[in-house]
């Protein structure tokens, strides 16, 4: 790792102090869950998508809503239901008799932050409603394009499989997401801060954006500058090789996974306030990167995140 070179900050000083002070915000909305913030901003510099798995009650939708207010940008809530189409996602087009033409009347998705709410509760036909959108940037209605609005960022929120009325994402879907995290419940001095501070959504209410779309798709273009060496792209391809040995998982991560993993290093490292990728960069997103996407061998008796851990142990750091 002695081959970084010196550089200039990738950013002006100003917005990425900015940044810091967004990232600050949601910190005191979202308590005592700081990596999970860091992460959550480190998929949206990475332009990814971002899936929180958890229980209800625990915070996933005020994180969400708490990332579109300090960016300012305008938010969309899709609650996913049962009797949910495509079409309540995408929007219609509706037949204008006076003017003799089909008039596009855009849906949710069209939104810079949308959050997919229990997307899980959804039948498979509207989950994948959401795959050319968070693919492409675009959606097609009646063989024409609209394009999405930049930036764009999903969140999509899922209940446990084993909670009634649920449908399990397929892999083409979850594989849409560059990083799933889970929130958990807070340690108990936190929870005892929550349950006399301010309540949340008056906090949210109150709280201000910090930076702007024209920002972040800049921040997108600070992260790409981010400098990695040949020593740490020999560490990602063993961590890529390790996983498709066989002793771990049942598929190993794909190339586009790897992809991600760099994009997503890089973007860490910068919320870091560095011009440069480590390691430990790596090591923070990668169970992130990896838990959506990984299945353990049938009677395997650990879990992902405990493979995951052992996998990390295991390659040895440049």
């Amino acid at each position: 790792m002695n081959d970084i070179p010196l550089k200039k900050p990738v950013s002006d000083n100003n917005r990425l102090t900015r940044l810091k002070e967004a990232v600050s915000t949601v910190n005191k909305i979202i308590m005592g869950k700081e990596q999970q913030v860091m992460l959550a901003f480190s998929c949206l510099l990475a332009r990814g998508h971002l899936l929180i798995e958890d229980l209800p009650g625990v915070g996933k939708t005020t994180l969400a809503h708490a990332l579109a207010t300090v960016i300012g940008v305008r938010y969309q809530r899709i609650q996913f239901t049962s009797d949910l189409l495509p079409a309540d996602i995408l929007g219609v087009s509706i037949y204008r008799r006076d003017q003799e033409k089909f008039e596009f009347h855009p849906g949710p998705i069209f939104a810079e932050l949308v959050l997919a709410d229990e997307i899980n509760r959804a039948t498979p036909k509207s989950q994948s409603a959401l795959l050319e959108a968070m693919a492409e940037g675009q959606v097609t209605i009646e063989s024409v394009t609209h394009e999405l609005p930049m930036p764009f960022f999903v969140i999509a929120t899922q209940n446990p499989l084993d909670l009634v009325g649920t449908f399990p994402l397929p892999d083409s879907q979850l594989d849409r997401f560059l990083l799933s995290i889970s929130l958990g419940f807070p340690e108990p001095e936190v929870e005892r801060e929550l349950l006399t501070a301010q309540d949340r959504v008056d906090l949210l209410r109150d709280t201000q954006a910090v930076i702007n779309p024209q920002d972040v798709l800049q921040l997108h273009q600070d992260c790409q500058q981010v400098h990695v060496s040949e020593a740490l792209l020999d560490y990602v391809q063993a961590l890529l090789a390790e996983t498709r040995s066989n002793r771990w998982f049942e598929v190993g991560l794909s190339p586009r996974a790897g992809i991600a993993l760099l994009q997503c290093s890089k973007a860490y490292a910068f919320l870091e306030g560095r011009n440069f990728a480590i390691p430990e960069d790596v090591k923070a997103v990668f169970p992130g990167l990896a838990r959506h996407r990984m299945t353990v061998p049938h009677g395997m008796e650990f879990t992902v995140e405990e493979q995951i851990a052992g996998l990390l142990k295991q390659v040895a750091i440049p």
